[in-house]
Parts: C-alpha cells; sequence; structure tokens
C-alpha cells in the first residue's frame, strides 16, 4: 500500500489568465480502485497529465509508486506497425510473458500483437493497450475513458478485467462502469474537489442529498435575512423620523414640548438606532453563513426540443434490405426489416462493425440529407423514407469541428445566440465561446454538435453514439429531455443506463 497525495496544487495553461486547479489538496490510496468523475473542461484529463510530469505547476504531486496512462499514443505513421512494436515505444519494460497472461484474461487471441495497427478493431486496440498497461509492477495507472466506442460486449469484458485488477484511476462517464468497477470516487466538484468511499451511485445518493440540505439551508438563510432587513429598514425608517423631530424642536411654537419630552425622544432614537446597527450586525453573519452553501450544487437546467410531427404515421419502411461496400465481396447488412413509427424511439444494437452506422448513412442518403461521402455504399431491397423528411444528426465524428462558434453557427443556419445559450445549459463557460473549437475537449465537441442538434427543428432525431465523451450531469439532461418531449428517434448508444432509463425499442444487428 502507498499514498498520492495532492498539496496545494495550483495550474493553468501557458498563455491562460484562468487557473483549471487553484490550491488543492486530497490523497488516495494507490491500491484504490478509483473512479474519476467532473464535468467536460473541468479538467479530468490534465490532473492525470500533471501527475505524468507533462506541465510545470505549482504544489507538490508525490507518491513511491510510477505512473502510466491509457490511452497510449498512436500516431498516422505507426498504423502499419503492430502492436508488439508499439509496446517497445510505450512501456520498454514490459515482459512478452506478462503480456500473454494479460491478453488471454481479456480473452483475446495473441495473433493480434502480430497485426497492423489498422487492421484492428477499437475494441481489439483497447485490450491489447489494457494487456501492456497492466503488465507492469509497483505502477498506479491512469486509465483515461477505456470504454469510448466500444459495444456492450466489449464494455463487459472491459468491466471484468478492471474488476479484477486495483491501484488505478479510472476516468469514465459510464455509470455502470463506475459502479460495477470502483470502491472510491475522486470527484471534480464545481469549486472544490473530494475524494469518497464507494461506487458513483452511493456517491450520487449522497450528492442529492447534500444539495438539497444545501438548497434549504439557503433558503432558510434567505428567508431570516429578508425579514432582518424588513425590521432593519423599519426601525431605521422610525429613527430617522424622530431625529428629525428632535433636531426641529422649536421651544416657542411648541412651548408645551417640555426637556424630558426631548430628552425621552432622543433616548428612544439612541435605541432605535442601536437595534438597527444589531440588524446590520445578524444581516451580515447570515449572509457569511449562506456563502458557500451553492458553490458545489450541481444545478441541471432543463433543455427543449422543437420535434416536428410528420403527416405519416410510419417514417421509415425497410424490407428485405441489404447493404455493402464495391471494394468488400461481404456484406455488412443482410435481408434486414423493420419499421420506424411515428414518435418512436428505435436503439440499434449490436457489435462494432455489424453496419449501425452504414444503415445510418443509408438513411440519410435515402432522405437526401447531406452526410458526406458514403464510400461506395452498395444496397438492395427496399428503404423508403416518408417524403418531405427533415432530419436532426449528430455523427459521432467530432474532428471537423474547427474554428469559431459564430462561424459555424453561420454555417450550420443557427441562431448564433441561442446556441450559446443552449451551450452555457450544457455547462460550457462563457470563456469557450471565445476559443475556436480545435481547443474544446473531446466533450465539448460532442456538445457543440447536440446543442446544433437541438437547435432544429426536425421529423426524425438521428444521433450515433451521442454521449461518447459527455460528462455524467449532461447525459442525466438528455435523459430528462428525452423523456419529457419523446421526440422520433434512431440511436446508436452502447451507455446501458442511459439506455434502460429511456426505453424504446431496440433493433438488434448482428454479423
Amino acid at each position: 500500500m502507498a499514498l498520492l497525495q495532492v498539496s496545494n496544487l495550483t495550474f493553468c495553461y501557458e498563455g491562460s489568465f484562468d487557473n483549471i486547479f487553484e490550491e488543492i489538496s486530497f490523497s488516495v490510496d494507490t491500491d484504490w480502485k478509483l473512479g474519476f468523475i467532473g464535468r467536460n473542461g473541468k479538467g479530468k484529463t490534465t490532473l492525470l497529465n500533471l501527475m505524468l510530469g507533462k506541465y510545470e505547476y505549482k504544489g507538490s504531486i508525490s507518491t513511491s509508486v510510477h505512473f502510466d496512462y491509457f490511452p497510449y499514443p498512436i500516431e498516422a505513421a505507426d498504423m502499419d506497425k503492430t502492436m508488439d512494436e508499439m509496446s517497445y515505444v510505450w512501456k520498454p519494460e514490459a515482459e512478452s510473458w506478462r503480456i500473454m497472461i494479460e491478453l488471454g484474461n481479456l480473452g483475446v487471441d495473441p495473433e493480434v500483437l502480430y497485426r497492423p495497427i489498422r487492421t484492428l478493431s477499437f475494441g481489439e486496440r483497447t485490450k491489447v493497450m489494457l494487456a501492456i498497461l497492466f503488465s507492469g509492477e509497483n505502477e498506479f495507472l491512469l486509465i483515461d475513458e477505456p470504454t469510448n466506442h466500444l459495444d456492450k460486449t466489449g464494455r463487459e469484458i472491459i468491466t471484468r478485467y478492471l474488476n479484477s485488477k486495483k491501484g488505478f484511476i479510472l476516468v469514465s462517464h459510464d455509470r455502470k462502469l463506475l459502479d460495477d468497477v470502483c470502491d472510491h470516487m475522486l470527484v471534480l466538484n464545481r469549486e472544490t474537489i473530494e475524494v469518497v468511499s464507494g461506487n458513483f451511485s452511493s456517491w450520487w445518493e449522497n450528492k442529492q442529498k447534500a444539495d438539497a440540505f444545501a438548497e434549504a439551508e439557503n433558503q432558510k438563510h434567505l428567508k431570516e435575512i429578508g425579514k432582518l432587513k424588513t425590521s432593519a429598514d423599519r426601525a431605521s425608517r422610525w429613527a430617522d423620523k424622530n431625529e428629525n423631530t428632535k433636531i426641529g424642536f422649536d421651544p416657542i411654537k411648541e412651548h408645551d414640548r417640555n426637556i424630558s419630552t426631548r430628552a425621552y425622544i432622543g433616548a428612544k432614537t439612541k435605541k432605535m438606532q442601536s437595534r438597527v446597527s444589531n440588524f446590520e450586525k445578524r444581516i451580515d453573519r447570515e449572509i457569511s453563513e449562506k456563502e458557500g452553501l451553492l458553490k458545489d450544487i450541481e444545478k441541471v437546467d432543463d433543455l427543449k426540443l422543437n420535434p416536428m410531427e410528420h403527416h405519416k404515421k410510419c417514417i421509415i419502411d425497410c424490407k428485405g434490405f441489404s447493404l455493402g461496400y464495391s471494394d468488400s465481396h461481404n456484406a455488412v447488412l443482410e435481408n434486414l426489416s423493420f419499421q420506424l413509427m411515428r414518435g418512436e424511439r428505435l436503439f440499434l444494437a449490436g457489435p462494432n462493425g455489424c453496419g449501425k452506422s452504414s444503415l445510418i448513412k443509408a438513411i440519410l442518403k435515402e432522405a437526401e440529407y447531406d452526410a458526406g461521402d458514403v464510400g461506395g455504399m452498395t444496397t438492395s431491397g427496399q428503404l423508403d423514407v416518408a417524403k418531405g423528411l427533415i432530419i436532426s444528426y449528430v455523427n459521432q465524428d467530432t474532428s471537423h469541428l474547427n474554428g469559431s462558434l459564430k462561424d459555424y453557427a453561420e454555417h450550420e443556419g443557427l441562431d448564433y445566440s441561442l446556441l450559446l445559450t443552449l451551450l452555457r445549459k450544457l455547462d460550457l463557460s462563457r470563456i469557450q465561446f471565445e476559443k475556436n473549437m480545435e481547443e474544446f475537449s473531446e466533450g465539448q465537441k460532442k456538445k457543440v454538435l447536440l446543442a446544433a442538434s437541438l437547435l432544429t427543428p426536425a421529423h426524425l432525431y438521428i444521433w450515433d453514439e451521442p454521449l461518447n465523451f459527455i460528462d455524467v450531469f449532461s447525459r442525466m439532461q438528455l435523459e430528462k429531455l428525452i423523456a419529457q418531449y419523446n421526440p422520433t428517434m434512431i440511436l446508436v448508444e452502447h451507455d446501458e443506463m442511459f439506455r434502460e432509463k429511456l426505453g424504446g425499442r431496440v433493433l438488434g444487428l448482428y454479423e
């Protein structure tokens, strides 16, 4: 057992005036399975990079163990190399026999080590990288979102594997993974950082109770401040009025008012002024006690959607549909049949590579929606899309996002001010609005695509892996939105908790 101690850590990126972290301190046991959560852009990956020594910072990070980080970097020039070759770059001290054992624990055939990286699926790359990562000794491992792009089966394998391990920080927005794997949570709140025992659900339950208590205390203080201000104002007005009466005393005109009366008024006025002073002190005390109560409360603003109702009840009618590509002899989809009815929510399910995204592209093509190059797609059978169908589409790829938000809004025909308002509700700070999108985190880029979709009135919303990189709180926000407005939707999403909470029909696509 060893400790990782972070003390008075302060950091900001070069050229920035805003600190990502300001004098944060915490300690964790390096034997823990530590889940790490926080809003997009709060600095989760930055903190891991600071632990790895990639940037200079103020304060200290001390431990007796070494760090290693997932995912390992793969450059374009590496795509023709094998994972075996890259293992010597990523982890030179790793012994082959240890890697083989870890691959066996992950259910991976060792032959994948000797195939070019470009031929490996996301799932295969993830599993091999994890096998290499866990082949070391005396290390505290920093694992950054290992289940992105993985299908249900892949996620289950990674969950079982991580469950059998210990000694890591797991950055993830997948609530089920955090529940099934973690025994402690490290949480980047809005203004503080906390370490708690338990998994995500136990932390969230306590968080909701703490937030509700803070809200109630805040309301109690606000009510008391209001009452004190009213009393202070009333006493102040009485004192001012009587002080004026005393000052304005004319012994000739008001000969019937004796000196004792004037003295009484003076004493009463002084007493009232003292009461006003006491009220003001109590108000200051109430305000002081109220300060900080709401600093870490997670308020999730309600989002809005403008779904349109198509006149046809059946939106998509697919019968005996097959799909492939001209450069391959193997069909991606064969003899597929289904219907999508107005108001229905349809999840496309199946392993990576089974044709989910290809089916979406075929639907977009039939609806004459410009989704880019479909790369020699060939189809047969029936895929009828309702005439005049307006689609709002969220692509899983964010690599095309660059330039300013203003230019993006203009290019997409969106109201710029509404886009910014919606992004604020999705917790992007105003500082982000001044940056180009290539400087955004992956989660922030995904929020731009989601905001654009929400601002687009449509008959059908097609979201392809919309939650990749999206923080837990925004996932809950989107769940609430979809449940409230119930738009016609086609979704590809592997977040099991998201699917369970929303319900809907599942169309299984299997190889």
